[in-house]
């Protein structure tokens, strides 16, 4: 079980509309992964068990979609990753010891986007 590396992807423009199904489908595509999993298709994703990682259930956190042919970090799509990581939603299945990991991949996207992930402003 592992964090992705960060990839420092643009970011897509933060009003874009977030579709995890239609980006998913959008990364798969692009990623050449219609059978199985690649380390593309990895790159969309702040997580993934890397024991499994030939089953696409494996990867958690999707956060990106293919914007203009390119791998995008959506704003929407990194707010709602914290929002899972902070439990909202149900959370996710991720061990405790690599939720500080996976924070601050996220909280590299959220400085990107010049603001605080919802951990750091928590009251």
């Amino acid at each position: 079980m592992t964090v992705t590396k960060f990839q420092d992807l643009p970011l897509a423009d933060r009003d874009r509309e977030w579709d995890g199904d239609a980006a998913d489908r959008h990364v798969r595509k692009w990623a050449d992964a219609d059978d199985q999993p690649t380390a593309r298709y990895r790159e969309a994703h702040v997580w993934y068990d890397a024991d499994n990682e030939d089953n696409f259930t494996a990867y958690k956190l999707l956060i990106a979609d293919v914007v203009d042919g390119r791998l995008a970090a959506v704003p929407r799509a990194v707010m709602a990753a914290a929002g899972v990581v902070q439990g909202a939603r149900g959370g996710v299945d991720i061990p405790d010891d690599e939720l500080p990991r996976v924070r601050g991949h996220l909280a590299r996207y959220y400085a990107k986007m010049e603001d605080e992930p919802p951990w750091e402003s928590a009251d």
